[in-house]
């Protein structure tokens, strides 16, 4: 229905089918994929493909779908050098329950995870569940490690709901994946870091953004600490003193109307 709406042609198969029951391209081995399947699928049932192929690093759990559809697309993926993008749930990243902890663990010891991006909010207009970009390669341009960006500040309100991410921003997105292949790209906290896949190992294999790249630096204080408690204190106390007149206009508004507090 996507790709009608949008009159995009495109080779569907024999019919509409479901993808995990009925995959209508079995011998296909993609150059690159792109999918934004939906999160967090329940019920799109595990019990009837237990012995799939497609579950190389282990048998996704019945609630959830995000490693079911990961392993999918890997399966598809041309074994010389194909390269998938995924949007999902950032859950994703370090969810432990049914096993998905395992089956992440050993995708990046197979060396396919290339790069996880962790998205600003309210990028969609259908849900408000945080999301991430999983790019996944057969043939890493930098064996060993993994891109990880945190772009959870970037974006611009378009409407009072939703966030866009700006054509420079974009830009800067794909220039930082460009400079890591090349092997130029310097680690900038908050940002970006490369990281190697020991020290993925050290944090139990959970891949959220933010736990490799730290903190953006920030310009320190220069006001010493005794001159700023004391400047606070004096704002907290003429707060305290506008609020003690208010709750007495209050009190005396109230009292011409017949009410006492």
């Amino acid at each position: 229905m996507n790709l009608a709406i949008r009159g995009i042609e495109a080779d569907l198969g024999a019919a509409n089918a479901d993808t995990f029951y009925d995959d209508l391209h079995p011998r296909l081995k993609a150059d690159f994929a792109m999918a934004n399947p939906p999160f967090n699928l329940s019920n799109w049932g595990a019990e009837a493909l237990k012995d799939d192929v497609r579950w190389t690093y282990g048998l996704p759990p019945t609630g959830n779908a995000n490693f079911a559809w990961l392993q999918h697309i890997a399966s598809h993926l041309n074994p010389s050098g194909g390269r998938a993008g995924v949007v999902l749930a950032n859950g994703s990243l370090s969810s432990q329950t049914g096993g998905e902890g395992e089956i992440r663990r050993k995708m990046v010891e197979a060396d396919l995870v290339e790069c996880v991006v962790s998205l600003p909010s309210q990028l969609f207009y259908s849900t408000q569940i945080p999301a991430s970009l999983w790019f996944l390669a057969r043939k890493k341009k930098r064996p060993g490690t993994t891109l990880f960006i945190d772009a959870r500040n970037m974006g611009t309100m378009v409407t009072r709901n939703s966030k866009q991410l700006t054509d420079a921003e974009i830009a800067k997105l794909g220039e930082t994946y460009e400079a890591y292949a090349a092997g130029t790209l310097e680690d900038v906290k908050g940002y970006v870091a490369t990281v190697e896949t020991a020290q993925i190992a050290a944090q139990d294999y959970i891949l959220t953004p933010g736990r490799y790249v730290g903190v953006e630096e920030r310009e320190a204080d220069a006001e010493p600490f005794e001159d700023k408690m004391a400047r606070l204190t004096a704002e907290l106390s003429e707060l305290f003193a506008k609020s003690r007149e208010l709750e007495t206009t209050i009190k005396k508004n109230l009292g011409t109307l017949g009410f006492e507090l």
